[in-house]
């Protein structure tokens, strides 16, 4: 009897290929989309249509319906607004207020997508022995140990986004992609004659302002330079990220930089470009994809998913990472999350509580 698989479709080009390359294979397959702007009465001031979040869900939905019936397979929507809500929202919204900067992608990967998702999924009565999306990473099984690893196509690889993943998680999930580049997944969809294959990757998880997710009023207080002198007003710090350069709304000779963000005292922090390069920094709410804590000893790590591994070195504290750049890095925030690699693999992942 072919295994039961539950393939996360989104409506795009990814988990389309991902649906058929496994129909091709031989498995049993149900599509499954989760839903997660509910009836939110915000309405995105801007549009960055293909974002996770917005009320144009709706035609994503209607995408992955589609394909699930070209590949004839059977397809059920999951609403996990509520979940969404309760898990990633409010964490968003506390995170930004206490000027850090939060990654709301890494929470839902692994809480909502690889967590909720197919949990509400089998309430629902729908049976499935693995979980498959269009992510581009890999899974190794070695010895009983499933690692996380990086995708093949370096430019396109995700794997920052999912370290926060367990072995009871890895051990169920499949992820074909891994093993391909966008390019060859947009040639498998021509092949397949999916119609979403020349579609738009998604760009950010909200289409329209942050502000309109924070729902708070505003909060006017000090713009300041490192040596405390007052250049200005701001309207609340969740407004700024670490790094920043444009928007400021201060003029000066030369170019400024948010390098701090001061919820204690209301103030933004602007300084040169040098001022926004640090080496180290500590890291807590730490997981180990593996399920073992690594060794002290020189890594590599990313402080953003975009960036190259850098060399570090990282000293495991109890229930906290020290990591240790090679190099200065520019612009590390607190609330982000930094990701350490052995070779291609996830060794470890936290959340960045300081910057030293």
């Amino acid at each position: 009897m072919a295994e039961k698989v539950a393939v996360a479709l989104s409506g795009g080009v990814d988990s389309g290929v991902t649906a058929a390359i496994l129909k091709d294979k031989g498995y049993d397959l149900v599509g499954i989309t989760m839903t997660i702007w509910g009836d939110r009465k915000v309405k995105p001031q801007t549009s960055t249509h293909g974002a996770c979040l917005g009320p144009d869900e709706k035609n994503d939905v209607e995408s992955a319906r589609k394909i699930s019936e070209f590949i004839k397979i059977p397809y059920k929507v999951i609403d996990c607004s509520k979940e969404y809500d309760d898990i990633v929202l409010k964490y968003f919204k506390k995170e930004y207020l206490n000027g850090r900067t939060p990654n709301p992608c890494i929470r839902c990967n692994s809480m909502i997508k690889f967590g909720v998702l197919p949990h509400l999924a089998k309430e629902k009565g729908i049976e499935f022995d693995k979980f498959a999306t269009g992510h581009y990473a890999r899974i190794v099984e070695d010895n009983g140990v499933y690692k996380l690893a990086r995708a093949k196509d370096i430019t396109k690889d995700q794997s920052y986004f999912l370290y926060k993943l367990t072995q009871e998680q890895l051990k169920t999930i499949i992820m074909p992609l891994g093993e391909y580049t966008k390019v060859q997944v947009r040639e498998m969809a021509r092949s397949y004659g999916l119609e979403v294959s020349d579609k738009p990757d998604s760009q950010d998880f909200y289409e329209g302002d942050y502000n309109e997710l924070l729902e708070v009023e505003e909060k006017e207080g000090n713009i300041v330079d490192t040596n405390g002198k007052i250049l200005g007003k701001h309207k609340g710090i969740w407004n700024y990220t670490i790094g920043q350069r444009k928007g400021i709304g201060i003029a000066a000779s030369e170019p400024l930089y948010v390098i701090k963000l001061d919820k204690e005292t209301n103030t933004v922090v602007v300084g040169n470009i040098d001022n926004t390069f640090k080496k180290s920094l500590i890291a807590t709410d730490i997981n180990y994809p593996t399920g073992e804590k690594i060794k002290n000893g020189h890594y590599t790590a990313k402080i953003r998913s975009s960036q190259q591994p850098q060399g570090c070195t990282v000293e495991v504290m109890d229930d906290k990472i020290k990591v240790e750049f090679d190099e200065y890095q520019k612009s590390i925030a607190m609330g982000q999350s930094v990701v350490i690699y052995d070779g291609d693999f996830v060794a470890a992942g936290g959340i960045i509580n300081e910057v030293l």
